[in-house]
């Protein structure tokens, strides 16, 4: 087959597997004068309006960190754009980190782990088996525990406060995902950055999500198996990686791709395989030693089944369609799942054939699943935003399809 005609899965020669121009200018623009005042002003807000002292404390920190790097930006430029980094991240997350340490303060989610850890080591199921309220509710799977383990253990030190391990998980597996990745301005982002003050367990998942697929892009396909499988035990929001990593995997065996892997023919049976034992180790003793508590949190509560109404519930088009449509919640499932099938379509038909290609596919499957849940939050958003970073920055093996 000759230059420039299509290959027989109906790609053109050299552009196979381009990140958007637009995203590369957008994230080029980050950093920028602009760039911290608007995250200052973002900070302040949030301070202003929110009714969480973590999201206040955070705020009114984070706020003054972005307006010095702001200010030193717009003095020197581009001189000055590590130090304004440095400077952002400073006043974003470990400063008010520490002062809320000091207080005693986090967001929920940090007490939830600290607690399923605690029932975990004392009964084998981290569940309540009959929670009472909003805050007795752990919609998580069971590996999401395990990172509660070191403050159960030392009865609550701030050393080991769960969301230092949330934070130390999502950072370690985004430098080990990539080199040259820029942690700093990505950690400064206010979305990552609130998280990992406040605390956060989206961020240990997505960053999981970016290792896995910079294995997959690697044709590694057991240990892409191995961390997949270690995020699908931590939250239900990993689940949709891992058809992603294997329609990659697969494109990379069919494909002569320049520098990728040559994966094997059954190079995606084996991360899949690795991937669901790895979660079925993690998922099923706790599962089966209370299955009744394990649906009732980590199913029905998040599906809005039970009479406790999750806090999950920012005005975006699901929520919306299921708060003020009659039979809302059964047509934003429709459009959920309509959605997923189109996503699925999109793997089947143009499979992704690159870590960063791949990485862009699941942020905008998570975009649409994000809006159209029926309980969804803001806070979601670190999923396609951290992604598609990595894909612009970080994401290893960018290929390119020759023909034969």
């Amino acid at each position: 087959m000759g230059t420039g005609t299509r290959s027989g899965t109906g790609a053109r020669r050299g552009a196979t597997d381009k990140v958007p121009s637009w995203l590369r200018r957008s994230a080029g623009a980050v950093g920028g004068a602009r760039w911290w005042t608007a995250c200052a002003l973002a900070a302040l807000a949030l301070a202003s309006f929110s009714t969480l002292t973590p999201h206040r404390v955070w705020g009114v920190t984070a706020a003054a960190g972005y307006a010095v790097a702001a200010w030193l930006s717009a003095r020197r430029g581009e001189a000055r754009r590590p130090v304004a980094h440095v400077v952002a991240v400073a006043g974003a997350v470990p400063l008010p980190l520490l002062v809320l340490l000091v207080m005693g303060r986090a967001q929920l989610e940090v007490d939830v782990i600290a607690r399923s850890a605690g029932l975990l080591l004392s009964t084998g199921s981290p569940y309540l088996p009959h929670p009472a309220g909003a805050a007795d509710f752990n919609p998580y799977l069971p590996g999401m525990a395990v990172l509660g383990i070191p403050d159960a253990l030392s009865g609550g030190s701030p050393i080991t406060d769960p969301r230092l391990w949330t934070g130390a998980a999502f950072l370690g597996a985004l430098a080990l995902s990539a080199r040259g990745l820029p942690l700093l301005w990505i950690a400064a982002c206010p979305v990552v950055a609130l998280p990992l003050a406040v605390g956060g367990v989206d961020l240990p998942v997505v960053g999981l999500l970016c290792l896995g697929l910079a294995s997959a892009g690697r044709g590694e396909a057991g240990r892409a198996g191995l961390v997949l499988g270690l995020a699908a035990a931590l939250k239900w929001t990993a689940w949709p990686a891992l058809p992603v990593a294997l329609a990659l995997l697969v494109a990379l065996n069919r494909r002569k791709v320049q520098g990728a892997p040559r994966t094997g023919a059954h190079a995606a049976l084996r991360c899949g395989a690795t991937a669901v034992a790895t979660a079925a180790l993690l998922v099923l003793p706790a599962a089966v030693r209370d299955p009744g508590a394990f649906a009732t949190h980590v199913v029905a509560f998040p599906l809005g089944l039970t009479d406790t109404v999750s806090a999950a519930a920012s005005p975006l088009p699901g929520h919306l369609l299921a708060a003020h449509l009659p039979g809302g919640r059964a047509v934003a499932l429709a459009v959920l799942a309509v959605s997923a099938l189109g996503m699925a379509a999109s793997l089947c038909v143009r499979p992704p054939v690159s870590a960063s290609t791949a990485a862009l596919r699941l942020a905008l499957g998570l975009l649409m699943a994000i809006a159209f849940m029926p309980a969804s939050r803001f806070g979601y958003v670190v999923y396609p935003l951290v992604l598609a970073a990595w894909a612009a920055h970080g994401a290893p093996g960018r290929t390119r399809e020759v023909s034969p």
